[in-house]
């Protein structure tokens, strides 16, 4: 069983009768009269992919989920599905891009370090690597003599992701990106 101040992004859980993972996780403790510890969490719902945030109090009790998790890798999407397979077995299997939530923007032939998520043996959800590295393949004009502080410019990588880079950063360049928030994280040589 799980405190509610054992809770961590990553950790699956029973939560009213559904199993979910926890997304974010910020403990806060009231100073009034003895409160405990208050865990405000954003969760996914496994099965239906919907966000929930809750307040759950430190004491209160959930039981943990059977999630069992392969390393995978994708393959191609076509009109309707992203396609994956599963390293260990050569199992194909597909999901679309609402089963993968927002995170499908980052999808590239090949990608490898996925995770596919199974709860009792059925297929709930995919995690991707926490950074992904991809081509610049559109950016705003190279920034010369703008060193008296960081500045970024706009950069469109992969399938039309927008992001921020440092103004070095040119046309054909590799960036390593952050599959969480869609940050520039650095360039890769």
């Amino acid at each position: 069983m799980f405190d509610a101040s054992d809770l961590r992004k990553g950790v699956c859980f029973q939560y009213k009768g559904a199993p979910m993972i926890v997304v974010d996780v910020n403990f806060t403790t009231p100073t009034a009269r003895g409160g405990g510890t208050i865990a405000k969490t954003k969760m996914r719902n496994l099965l239906t992919g919907q966000l929930l945030s809750e307040s759950l109090r430190s004491g209160e009790k959930y039981p943990p989920v059977d999630v069992e998790r392969k390393s995978a890798s994708y393959l191609y999407k076509d009109s309707e599905h992203f396609h994956f397979m599963e390293a260990d077995t050569y199992e194909q299997f597909a999901m679309t891009a609402d089963d993968i939530g927002p995170a499908a923007v980052f999808l590239s032939d090949g990608l490898e370090g996925i995770q596919a998520m199974r709860v009792d043996g059925t297929l709930v959800s995919v995690e991707l690597p926490d950074t992904v590295v991809l081509e610049v393949t559109e950016a705003d004009p190279v920034m010369k003599g703008a060193t008296a502080k960081a500045q970024f410019k706009r950069a469109v990588v992969g399938d039309g992701i927008e992001i921020k880079v440092p103004g070095y950063v040119a046309v054909g360049t590799m960036v390593k990106v952050d599959t969480r928030d869609g940050h520039f994280v650095e360039r890769v040589r």
